[in-house]
């Protein structure tokens, strides 16, 4: 029973969450919010104007902030490493890898674990040239060259969509501006970005020959089989596209990402905040806490030191 109450009290939030397409949008002036919240910001540690790119070349890195554009006109943005200052290889030949994100994430969470752990510096260190994706809609793929974020359109979209377009284009532009006449990459997917990976070379097989291998971490193509719970609690609510609440919410954007949302979600699972028991129950009821990587050490070096 109390697996169905989490559910509800999901759906209810992403549904008051979603009610403005882009995001929640709270006045400048509105100063009671900002004194309220202040705090907040400095609690959950975010600085909005970091990017990958900063995470790159914290640690001395080369790092290429890229602009793709699809054919169907969204911009994607993308990072490269296009050699390791170590190897000193920039004259040599690296075998191109693209790295492609699972759901709600984005091209950040491949550095966190910094230069020692973290997978685009393992592969740059061994001589490949990295690039890190972005797939449409999230932080660093927000544009379109007709559209703007609050254009409903702009968020008719689906996993269907970042493969046929968004990895396609990912692709063709990394093999164009490597130069070295590679006619094939590698390709890393997790999560979603194995189900975009599947849907490219399923909808345009061309691109299978695009492709010297491919690694696949937690791959999705059907699923029925999943044991995750969030997914069949919700299924019922998501799956059926005439239902109200799939028609309420097809043109809009999941969990928008911005310093408001932010600061409430600090304000409620920070450290110290009365609700963090709450959110650490939810963390341990719907992901299998079993394939954590518990034992990690993450010394402070491999943390960039951004201001």
């Amino acid at each position: 029973m109390h697996d169905y109450l989490i559910s509800a009290l999901i759906l209810l939030t992403v549904s008051v969450v979603g009610l403005n397409s882009v995001a929640l949008y709270i006045p400048a002036t509105h100063a009671l919010y900002e004194s309220l919240y202040h705090t907040a910001e400095l609690l959950a540690g975010v600085d909005m104007s970091t990017t990958t790119k900063d995470f790159i070349s914290s640690h001395g890195y080369p790092a290429e902030h890229h602009h793709i554009v699809t054919e169907d006109g969204y911009v994607l943005g993308v990072f490269r490493i296009p050699y390791s200052h170590k190897l000193k290889n920039q004259e040599k030949i690296r075998p191109i890898v693209l790295i492609e994100h699972g759901l709600m994430g984005g091209s950040d969470i491949w550095f966190f674990t910094g230069p020692n752990h973290a997978l685009p510096y393992l592969l740059v260190d061994s001589g490949f040239d990295v690039w890190v994706g972005n797939s449409r809609g999230n932080t660093y793929s927000r544009n379109h060259i007709s559209m703007s974020t609050e254009d409903p359109d702009f968020w008719k979209f689906s996993w269907h969509e970042i493969g046929y377009y968004d990895i396609a284009a990912t692709i063709d532009y990394s093999l164009q501006v490597n130069g070295q006449g590679h006619q094939a990459v590698h390709y890393v997917g997790h999560s979603q970005g194995t189900t975009v990976f599947f849907a490219l070379m399923s909808m345009r097989p061309e691109y299978n020959a695009k492709i010297k291998t491919a690694q696949l971490m937690a791959p999705v193509a059907w699923m029925s089989n999943m044991e995750y719970k969030l997914v069949h609690n919700l299924s019922p609510y998501l799956s059926n596209p005439y239902n109200l609440f799939t028609r309420f919410m097809e043109n809009m954007e999941f969990l928008p990402y911005n310093k408001y949302v932010l600061r409430t979600f600090a304000n409620v699972c920070g450290r110290d905040q009365i609700f963090r028991p709450v959110c650490v129950y939810l963390i341990n009821s719907y992901y299998n806490s079993t394939r954590w990587n518990n034992v990690l050490v993450i010394s402070q070096r491999d943390v960039p030191a951004i201001k």
